[in-house]
């Protein structure tokens, strides 16, 4: 897809601040620095419309960004990272699960996950969770191109089997660095819109 207009409308913390209208949106979902804000910027060829952080636990509201008009990818706040309070990462699991279960605009999740490690219990409770919520979910293995390339489909069964995940769920393997799977992504969330 080409990307000719992508803006962050709102960051939202709760329903009533959720962007008005039926537009379809995609979520992304994925451990602190897992690479969800470089995911998002290379797939819309921005430098900096997504803000990336070397400190994780960055992301603390639902990040709406309208792509041409048509859609919005919504950038959720990542999990996993232990120097958030108990009391914030409580706050952050309402927001999540008022926005997963409630929202019916969303049509699927990207579940961004790094290839160079088996998934972590965190990531497999994500998967779980979606999974219960009866949501598409597709699995964006970043950071591609810091394994051999031989080794890829390795990597890429062993996600899927420590996710346990449906057959029908598709599993990308991605670069932000080299674009490495990028038309991939962009074929299946194609498919939601």
């Amino acid at each position: 897809m080409k990307v000719t207009n992508a803006e962050i409308t709102i960051s939202a913390v709760s329903q009533k601040q959720y962007p008005g209208g039926f537009l379809p949106e995609i979520a992304l979902a994925g451990r602190s620095n897992v690479g969800k804000s470089s995911f998002i910027n290379k797939l819309i060829q921005r430098k900096s419309l997504a803000r990336t952080s070397s400190k994780p636990g960055k992301t603390q509201t639902l990040n709406f960004y309208k792509i041409n008009g048509l859609f919005y990818f919504v950038d959720v706040p990542g999990y996993g990272y232990a120097q958030v309070s108990k009391k914030e990462r409580e706050k952050w699991g309402q927001m999540l699960e008022e926005y997963f279960q409630t929202r019916e605009t969303l049509k699927a999740v990207l579940l961004i996950t790094d290839i160079r490690h088996e998934p972590t219990k965190d990531d497999i409770q994500m998967y779980d969770y979606l999974k219960y919520f009866n949501l598409d979910v597709i699995v964006i293995a970043t950071k591609a191109d810091k394994i051999p390339k031989g080794k890829k489909e390795q990597y890429l069964k062993r996600t899927r089997k420590v996710l346990q995940m449906d057959q029908t769920d598709p599993v990308i393997a991605f670069s932000s660095q080299t674009g490495e799977g990028k038309e991939a992504a962009w074929g299946v969330i194609k498919q939601y819109l």
